[in-house]
């Protein structure tokens, strides 16, 4: 069993989606430069639409091992599907479960199986209970290193893409006795609301925030709207980071 990945004030940054070898390594490399420790990178990407961009997929697997080899961060990112678990192992170092497949049981069994840190993304319409019920299906299988994210609900609301709910980090660090992070850039899909959301998610006993950057976000091929760019994130980081 490899050592548990365990970072104070955990920041995961990195674009929606991986592009290109140049479009990840430089927003890894200018991460690094300001001290962050973990890149998030999409390889296979759920879309509402199946005309949207849908990933790279296996290329984007062997640039987030280029991208670890080259800077030696924590690397993370998305599996969508079983057949590709191994894949995904052998790519990172901490395996992400989606918003849209918090309710997909049997994968969750099967991450469950693995030694590697999980990300546990809510479900956009899940109750604090079926989030949480999402977390034993995992445990239960022998891993208990899971990492809760919230990354906000749909409400009736539409002035944000999603609601992000503050008062859920509390409460599920004191049910699951877990680490919970928010994303900020999902929670609420607007970038001028990402610092305050993450001063607010903190506050709240969150263990870290993980944020959506891209090199030119107006060019992103998904989630652009709500990416930062370095500059923006820098200017974020630099008043979190303590």
């Amino acid at each position: 069993m490899e050592e548990k990945i365990r970072i104070e004030k955990m920041v995961i940054a990195g674009p929606c989606s991986i592009e290109s070898l140049e479009q990840a390594m430089d927003t890894a490399k200018y991460l690094k430069s300001l001290g962050v420790k973990n890149f998030r990178g999409g390889a296979f990407k759920p879309r509402t639409s199946p005309d949207s961009f849908q990933g790279l997929g296996h290329e984007a697997l062997e640039i987030l091992k280029a991208v670890k080899k080259e800077t030696g961060l924590i690397t993370s990112t998305e599996v969508m599907d079983g057949k590709d678990l191994k894949a995904v192992y052998d790519a990172v170092d901490i395996i992400q479960i989606g918003s849209r497949n918090m309710h997909n049981y049997t994968l969750l069994q099967t991450v469950g199986a693995q030694d590697k840190p999980i990300i546990l993304k809510r479900g956009m319409s899940a109750t604090m209970e079926e989030w949480i019920k999402a977390s034993e299906y995992i445990r239960r299988e022998g891993n208990e290193n899971i990492i809760m994210c919230e990354r906000g609900i749909r409400t009736f609301d539409t002035y944000t893409r999603n609601t992000m709910d503050i008062a859920a980090i509390p409460i599920i660090k004191n049910e699951t006795g877990l680490r919970v992070i928010a994303d900020p850039s999902h929670g609420t899909g607007r970038k001028e609301l990402i610092l305050p959301m993450s001063r607010a998610a903190l506050a709240a006993g969150a263990d870290g925030i993980m944020v959506e950057i891209h090199p030119n976000p107006k060019e992103a091929l998904s989630d652009g709207e709500q990416s930062l760019t370095f500059e923006e994130f820098s200017e974020i980081y630099q008043e979190i980071k303590n």
